[in-house]
């Protein structure tokens, strides 16, 4: 391709760490390969994560396919996993056909990619059985997360809740902390690490780090948003110091 692929993301309006991850990664593949990429958000409002935000956040997001169909982007990301964990198991599915039909409909089709369905599949893909995980949540929603996930087909044998429940303040977070808190999870005989359970939480910059220093495949939801962008685009899905899953080996 020689054009710019447009990626769009659906984010909530105090989502600030996925508009820097994605596209830091998409920049590091601009170092090996030809594609370029330029990116474009719609915002649904949500200030904290809680059910009752997440679900008339999620009801907005419908208004964000037609405003990123409009700008005719190659891609769509739904950029909230708890939000679409919280509609019920399996919803990830549901969105991603209803966002897609959106785009169908508005004239100027794309593949829609959830971070929700995106870390699931990811987990497939890794051929992970058992894992654990870290998130920003108070512990219900961490554990919603952790039975979505295992209603995939996935065990989760440990996570670690960081009850965090201001949206803005898991964006400040230091993503290098979690080069410490992971070490508080039960590692033994997991097949991946989930560094961060939530596209808000920062943890590109630790991925590698925590992955080199334990031994185990280790990604995020931002990291398998990206993996799957990029598959739905026919690109090889591939960046450099981002964990297994974007090294290749998948």
């Amino acid at each position: 391709m020689n054009q710019t692929i447009k990626i769009g993301q659906i984010v909530p309006s105090s989502n600030l760490t996925m508009e820097r991850e994605i596209p830091a990664m998409l920049r590091a593949r601009e170092t090996i390969f030809p594609e370029r990429f330029s990116f474009h958000s719609s915002r649904m409002r949500m200030k904290k994560v809680t059910p009752e935000e997440l679900k008339a956040m999620d009801c907005d997001s419908d208004r964000c396919a037609y405003e990123l169909s409009d700008a005719a982007v190659d891609v769509m990301g739904y950029a909230c996993l708890v939000a679409i964990m919280a509609m019920g198991k399996g919803y990830h599915r549901e969105s991603q056909e209803r966002l897609h039909k959106i785009t169908v409909e508005n004239g100027h089709p794309a593949p829609v990619v959830s971070s929700a369905g995106a870390l699931v599949d990811s987990l497939k893909l890794m051929g992970a059985k058992r894992i654990s995980i870290v998130a920003p949540y108070m512990k219900p929603l961490t554990k919603l997360v952790a039975e979505y996930i295992e209603a995939e087909g996935v065990e989760v044998k440990d996570y670690i809740a960081l009850e965090i429940p201001d949206n803005l303040e898991v964006a400040a977070q230091d993503p290098m902390n979690l080069v410490e808190i992971y070490k508080r999870l039960d590692l033994k005989n997991i097949d991946a690490l989930v560094l961060s359970a939530c596209v808000q939480m920062p943890s590109l910059a630790a991925i590698q780090r925590v992955e080199d220093e334990c031994g185990v495949p280790v990604l995020s939801a931002a990291v398998a948003t990206t993996h799957q962008m990029l598959v739905r685009l026919g690109l090889e899905p591939k960046v450099p110091n981002c964990g297994t899953l974007l090294a290749g080996k998948a």
